[in-house]
């Protein structure tokens, strides 16, 4: 695992100074090595950085940049099957001299171009500058568990695996992009290919971007699509036969990702996804894994239990930790350098903690991420169903007029309603949901923690609405009925902009690899195939995963309510974290600053802070741009 940043310069006015600053940024994404290319075509300075992390053949055999026959590449990722890689290109008369996966990537390149992404099975963002083609290929992995940001402006492109790279050329424009940021305050997470900066971008999931240094032409293609797979046939095979293949799929994911010269340990939080993962694996072998933990001392978060249990039987080196509000106040601070753009989801805090307690033991942790995505975990897929149906009831000619009514009635003036909890949110998105053509649109608008209105009135500039990938349902055809839909949305939105974000970024702000067994394109292209109602059957969801799981641990050890990986917001903003709302959501600032309107944000939190039943998300995702704004603007 490593970090990887660089530079296509038509103007010429970069240099292998910068690309060291902006590559050593990213030293806690890899400590153990670093390394540069720069180099000056006709049209282009081009620069490729890299910082190492040591997981695959730790000599320097693995240093990078890498080169083979004008040909250099950097590379972040691990790809799990480059023996059986390296083999078949063996078989061509390559020949290796190292055991690292950078080398086998670098050759797979040389023999087949492109096309070799279709063999690569693992997490990846690569840098490739073939010299032979003067042209610089930026590739970003299947599920984009890896990130890579590129930004391009005034003949001058950047890349990074972290925005925080661009801060060090003296090019880049910090131009916040408010169509963003209200798209942050919607989802507490700006979805791809969006940035918080202006001309900045995040590289799609399964996209490569192709730079002609001849034409200066920048082009972004799709080479893998998870919609692709929905819109095939479904299979029809009897559960029994769809177990047995995703078992197999599974045994083969998670032991690939145990693939290691380093030690490998579990996020273990005693839920069906975590469980199956370490249930499976230490199955397999003899030796004790390591299993982590974080608890919570407050009723209705903590997992930690559920978690030591399912260690107990499974014989497991189990470790845990109870999370507080001292820690909490002490990782906030911290917050806005390890997501150096606007993040707001608070359960980055417990992830933090958690690889901080693993880093202690070991160097790769497998999370658990991507299970309710593909096999229909969460509640908001049946819950959008309903809320279509309900609505389907209602007839076009009392439903348009009721959707009008209610935009044109300010909820707070409603009696009785609007003194319930985050009523005004709430009240929105069901007027929004009334008119929703589609339980994905219903879907979308249940997962806003603020609605584009209530975005607009915080900010003194009106934004546009932008296109994300939750407006793409109509691209999965007839094949898909509405749950399956949802969940290929939500693959290609909360799970890689939310989920995948907080994992990458806690894990690597402590140099510690991160994997994600569960996405294995092998698995979402199989289960992408499959009825719905093998992954949600007769109201029991992750039907097929929970059947597999049995296999290994007790139902009655699993049998219990699902629970988030959230902390207890409401319990500790108001004692020790007011003082962060009181000091950073202060008029005089917001009013200096010019982004927010301040009497709108003030209103918010002083109706929060006297007991009134508000919406303390949005509170939190204004502190955590403001705490962001402080550190980078």
């Amino acid at each position: 695992m490593c970090g990887i940043a660089g530079f296509i310069d038509f103007s010429q006015k970069s240099s292998n100074d910068i690309l060291e600053k902006m590559t050593d940024v990213l030293h806690h994404r890899g400590p153990d090595d670093s390394g540069y290319f720069f180099d000056t075509e006709e049209n282009a300075q081009i620069g490729l950085g890299h910082r190492r992390l040591s997981i695959l053949d730790l000599s320097s055999h693995g240093h990078q940049p890498m080169n083979f026959d004008d040909i250099e590449i950097v590379y972040n990722g691990e790809v799990y099957n480059f023996v059986e890689i390296k083999k078949e290109l063996e078989r061509f008369g390559y020949i290796f001299s190292s055991h690292t996966d950078t080398e086998v990537i670098l050759k797979a390149y040389h023999k087949w171009g492109l096309e070799a992404l279709s063999k690569l099975n693992g997490m990846f963002s690569i840098s490739i500058y073939d010299k032979r083609i003067s042209k610089v290929f930026l590739i970003r992995d299947r599920a984009g568990i890896k990130p890579l940001y590129w930004y391009y402006e005034n003949s001058m492109l950047l890349y990074a695996s972290e925005l925080k790279s661009f801060h060090q050329h003296p090019n880049f424009k910090k131009e916040i992009n408010l169509d963003a940021l209200s798209l942050f305050l919607q989802f507490q997470y700006i979805p791809e290919p969006y940035s918080i900066f202006n001309n900045a971008h995040k590289l799609r999931a399964g996209h490569i971007l192709e730079i002609d240094l001849k034409t200066k032409d920048v082009r972004e293609r799709e080479y893998w699509s998870a919609i692709e797979h929905y819109n095939k046939p479904k299979l029809d095979i009897s559960e029994d036969e769809a177990i047995l293949e995703v078992e197999k799929l599974l045994k083969s994911s998670f032991s690939y990702r145990l693939v290691s010269d380093v030690p490998v340990g579990i996020f273990l939080s005693g839920g069906y996804d975590s469980s199956l993962v370490t249930a499976l694996l230490q199955s397999q072998r003899a030796e004790k894994l390591k299993t982590f933990t974080i608890g919570f001392y407050e009723k209705g978060f903590d997992e930690a239990p559920y978690a030591k249990k399912v260690a107990s039987y499974l014989g497991t080196e189990h470790c845990q930790y109870y999370c507080t509000q001292k820690d909490a106040l002490e990782i906030i601070p911290k917050l806005p350098t390890i997501y150096d753009e606007p993040f707001a989801d608070a359960s980055a805090i417990p992830t933090i903690l958690v690889s901080t307690l693993a880093k202690k033991e070991v160097t790769v942790t497998l999370s658990a991420d991507g299970g309710d995505e593909l096999f229909a975990g969460y509640e908001k897929y049946t819950r959008s169903v309903n809320y279509y149906k309900k609505f389907s009831y209602i007839p076009n000619f009392i439903k348009t007029p009721l959707a009008s009514m209610m935009s044109s009635l300010n909820p707070s003036s409603i009696p009785l309603f609007r003194d319930t909890y985050n009523f005004t949110t709430r009240y929105e998105k069901m007027q929004n949901m009334l008119s929703s053509n589609n339980p994905c649109e219903i879907m979308k608008y249940a997962s806003l923690y603020s609605t584009f209105n209530e975005s607009n009135n915080l900010l003194k500039n009106r934004v546009q609405t932008l296109i994300t990938n939750f407006d793409k349902g109509s691209l999965l055809n007839e094949y898909n009925d509405d749950i399956n839909k949802m969940l290929a949305i939500d693959y290609k939105t909360y799970m890689v902009d939310g989920v995948l974000t907080k994992v990458d970024r806690a894990t690597m702000s402590l140099s510690l690899e991160g994997r994600e067994p569960f996405l294995d394109y092998r698995l979402i292209e199989f289960v992408a195939t499959l009825p719905s109602h093998l992954k949600y059957k007769n109201g029991v969801q992750k039907h097929l995963l929970k059947e597999i799981t049995h296999k290994y641990l007790p139902k009655e050890l699993m049998d219990r309510p699902k629970m988030g990986f959230g902390v207890p917001m409401q319990e500790w903003f108001k004692d020790e974290l007011k003082d962060y709302f009181l000091h950073y959501l202060d008029a005089k600032r917001l009013k200096k600053e010019g982004i927010f309107d301040e009497n709108e944000v003030v209103k918010l939190r002083d109706n929060y802070l006297n007991g009134k039943k508000q919406n303390v998300d949005t509170l939190w995702s204004i502190l955590m741009f403001e705490m962001w704004y402080e550190r980078w603007m």
